[in-house]
Protein backbone atom coordinates (compact mmCIF):
# COMPACT_ATOMS: atom_id res chain seq x y z
CA UNK A 1 0.00 0.00 0.00
CA UNK A 2 1.48 3.39 -0.94
CA UNK A 3 1.70 6.31 1.46
CA UNK A 4 -1.32 8.60 1.47
CA UNK A 5 -1.09 11.62 -0.79
CA UNK A 6 0.96 14.40 0.78
CA UNK A 7 0.29 18.11 0.87
CA UNK A 8 1.94 20.03 -2.01
CA UNK A 9 5.69 19.97 -1.50
CA UNK A 10 9.09 20.34 -3.19
CA UNK A 11 11.60 17.48 -3.35
CA UNK A 12 14.95 18.67 -1.95
CA UNK A 13 17.05 15.72 -0.79
CA UNK A 14 17.52 12.03 -1.59
CA UNK A 15 19.46 9.51 0.44
CA UNK A 16 19.84 6.25 -1.45
CA UNK A 17 21.19 3.17 0.31
CA UNK A 18 21.82 -0.17 -1.34
CA UNK A 19 22.85 -3.35 0.50
CA UNK A 20 24.04 -6.51 -1.23
CA UNK A 21 25.14 -9.91 0.06
CA UNK A 22 27.64 -12.14 -1.75
CA UNK A 23 28.86 -15.70 -1.28
CA UNK A 24 32.59 -15.83 -1.93
CA UNK A 25 34.49 -18.71 -3.52
CA UNK A 26 36.72 -18.96 -0.43
CA UNK A 27 33.80 -19.80 1.87
CA UNK A 28 33.46 -16.30 3.29
CA UNK A 29 30.65 -13.80 2.74
CA UNK A 30 30.76 -10.14 1.67
CA UNK A 31 28.08 -7.71 2.74
CA UNK A 32 28.31 -4.40 0.90
CA UNK A 33 26.61 -1.06 1.41
CA UNK A 34 26.58 2.00 -0.85
CA UNK A 35 25.05 5.30 0.28
CA UNK A 36 24.60 8.56 -1.59
CA UNK A 37 23.09 11.90 -0.58
CA UNK A 38 22.02 14.16 -3.45
CA UNK A 39 20.14 17.45 -3.69
CA UNK A 40 17.59 18.58 -6.24
CA UNK A 41 19.40 21.92 -6.51
CA UNK A 42 23.00 23.06 -7.03
CA UNK A 43 24.89 24.56 -4.10
CA UNK A 44 28.39 25.72 -3.18
CA UNK A 45 30.76 23.77 -1.00
CA UNK A 46 33.87 25.40 0.50
CA UNK A 47 36.09 22.46 -0.45
CA UNK A 48 34.56 21.16 -3.69
CA UNK A 49 33.12 24.32 -5.23
CA UNK A 50 29.72 23.95 -6.86
CA UNK A 51 27.97 20.65 -6.24
CA UNK A 52 25.65 20.08 -9.20
CA UNK A 53 22.09 18.82 -9.09
CA UNK A 54 22.23 15.06 -8.52
CA UNK A 55 25.97 15.04 -7.74
CA UNK A 56 26.55 13.22 -4.44
CA UNK A 57 27.38 15.38 -1.46
CA UNK A 58 28.03 12.13 0.41
CA UNK A 59 29.01 8.84 -1.19
CA UNK A 60 30.23 6.11 1.11
CA UNK A 61 30.83 2.41 0.50
CA UNK A 62 31.50 -0.45 2.90
CA UNK A 63 32.46 -4.07 2.40
CA UNK A 64 32.35 -6.30 5.46
CA UNK A 65 33.70 -9.84 5.04
CA UNK A 66 32.37 -12.40 7.51
CA UNK A 67 32.61 -16.13 8.11
CA UNK A 68 29.79 -18.65 8.71
CA UNK A 69 29.71 -17.62 12.38
CA UNK A 70 29.10 -13.98 11.41
CA UNK A 71 32.53 -12.94 12.68
CA UNK A 72 34.07 -10.01 10.82
CA UNK A 73 37.25 -11.00 9.02
CA UNK A 74 37.83 -7.80 7.04
CA UNK A 75 36.34 -4.34 6.52
CA UNK A 76 36.91 -1.94 3.66
CA UNK A 77 35.46 1.56 4.00
CA UNK A 78 35.58 4.16 1.23
CA UNK A 79 34.44 7.77 1.05
CA UNK A 80 34.22 8.85 -2.59
CA UNK A 81 32.35 12.12 -2.01
CA UNK A 82 32.14 14.23 1.14
CA UNK A 83 31.61 17.83 2.21
CA UNK A 84 35.08 18.13 3.78
CA UNK A 85 38.54 17.15 2.52
CA UNK A 86 39.35 15.31 5.75
CA UNK A 87 36.33 12.97 5.69
CA UNK A 88 38.01 10.09 3.76
CA UNK A 89 40.88 10.03 6.28
CA UNK A 90 38.79 8.14 8.87
CA UNK A 91 38.04 5.14 6.61
CA UNK A 92 41.00 3.00 7.85
CA UNK A 93 39.57 3.12 11.41
CA UNK A 94 36.88 0.67 10.33
CA UNK A 95 39.46 -2.14 10.40
CA UNK A 96 38.96 -1.97 14.19
CA UNK A 97 35.76 -3.99 13.64
CA UNK A 98 37.69 -7.12 12.61
CA UNK A 99 36.96 -9.86 15.14
CA UNK A 100 33.53 -8.57 16.18
CA UNK A 101 30.61 -10.97 15.72
CA UNK A 102 27.32 -9.85 14.24
CA UNK A 103 24.57 -10.67 16.73
CA UNK A 104 23.56 -9.56 20.19
CA UNK A 105 25.35 -6.31 21.10
CA UNK A 106 26.19 -5.52 17.46
CA UNK A 107 25.30 -1.82 17.62
CA UNK A 108 27.05 -1.35 20.95
CA UNK A 109 30.24 -2.97 19.63
CA UNK A 110 30.17 -0.71 16.56
CA UNK A 111 29.76 2.41 18.68
CA UNK A 112 32.63 1.36 20.94
CA UNK A 113 35.00 0.89 18.00
CA UNK A 114 34.01 3.58 15.49
CA UNK A 115 31.48 5.76 17.25
CA UNK A 116 31.81 9.51 17.70
CA UNK A 117 35.09 11.01 16.53
CA UNK A 118 36.59 7.56 15.85
CA UNK A 119 34.43 7.19 12.74
CA UNK A 120 32.14 8.80 10.21
CA UNK A 121 28.45 9.17 11.08
CA UNK A 122 27.39 7.92 7.65
CA UNK A 123 29.74 4.92 7.44
CA UNK A 124 28.86 3.92 10.99
CA UNK A 125 25.13 4.12 10.30
CA UNK A 126 25.60 1.87 7.25
CA UNK A 127 26.93 -0.85 9.55
CA UNK A 128 23.81 -1.19 11.71
CA UNK A 129 21.56 -3.01 9.15
CA UNK A 130 24.43 -5.15 7.88
CA UNK A 131 23.74 -7.89 10.44
CA UNK A 132 20.21 -8.29 9.10
CA UNK A 133 21.46 -8.26 5.51
CA UNK A 134 24.06 -10.88 6.45
CA UNK A 135 21.41 -13.11 7.99
CA UNK A 136 19.18 -12.75 4.93
CA UNK A 137 22.17 -13.65 2.74
CA UNK A 138 23.68 -16.50 4.72
CA UNK A 139 20.96 -18.39 6.60
CA UNK A 140 19.05 -19.72 3.57
CA UNK A 141 22.27 -21.04 2.03
CA UNK A 142 23.54 -22.63 5.26
CA UNK A 143 20.12 -24.19 5.89
CA UNK A 144 20.14 -25.59 2.35
CA UNK A 145 23.63 -27.06 2.87
CA UNK A 146 22.64 -28.62 6.23
CA UNK A 147 19.57 -30.14 4.62
CA UNK A 148 21.61 -31.60 1.75
CA UNK A 149 24.25 -32.95 4.15
CA UNK A 150 21.62 -34.69 6.29
CA UNK A 151 19.89 -36.42 3.41
CA UNK A 152 16.98 -34.04 3.05
CA UNK A 153 16.35 -33.26 6.70
CA UNK A 154 17.06 -29.85 8.19
CA UNK A 155 20.17 -31.15 9.94
CA UNK A 156 20.07 -28.64 12.78
CA UNK A 157 19.62 -29.64 16.40
CA UNK A 158 16.82 -27.26 17.32
CA UNK A 159 16.58 -28.47 20.92
CA UNK A 160 20.19 -27.64 21.72
CA UNK A 161 20.51 -24.32 19.89
CA UNK A 162 17.88 -21.60 20.10
CA UNK A 163 17.51 -19.82 16.73
CA UNK A 164 18.95 -16.31 16.92
CA UNK A 165 15.99 -14.81 15.10
CA UNK A 166 13.55 -15.59 17.92
CA UNK A 167 12.15 -12.53 19.72
CA UNK A 168 13.87 -10.10 17.33
CA UNK A 169 10.56 -8.75 15.98
CA UNK A 170 6.78 -9.13 16.23
CA UNK A 171 6.57 -11.96 13.67
CA UNK A 172 9.38 -13.95 15.31
CA UNK A 173 8.04 -13.61 18.86
CA UNK A 174 8.06 -17.04 20.51
CA UNK A 175 4.30 -16.52 20.98
CA UNK A 176 3.55 -15.87 17.28
CA UNK A 177 1.96 -18.21 14.73
CA UNK A 178 5.12 -17.87 12.62
CA UNK A 179 7.22 -19.49 15.35
CA UNK A 180 4.49 -22.08 15.95
CA UNK A 181 4.71 -23.08 12.27
CA UNK A 182 8.46 -22.85 11.60
CA UNK A 183 10.16 -23.27 14.99
CA UNK A 184 7.49 -25.13 16.94
CA UNK A 185 9.94 -26.45 19.54
CA UNK A 186 10.40 -22.86 20.73
CA UNK A 187 6.73 -21.80 20.60
CA UNK A 188 5.45 -20.44 23.94
CA UNK A 189 1.97 -19.29 22.92
CA UNK A 190 -1.20 -20.19 24.82
CA UNK A 191 -2.82 -22.54 22.30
Amino acid sequence: MPLPEAVPRKHLHTRAIDYRGFQREDGMWDIEAHMTDTKSYAFNNDWRGEVAVGEPLHEMLLRVTIDNNFEIRDVIAVTDNSPFAMCPNIAPNYKALVGIRMGAGWRKAIRQKVGGTEGCTHLTELLFPMATVAMQTIWPILKQHRKAASGGKDGSDKKSQRPQILDTCHAWSTESPVVKKYENEWYTGDD
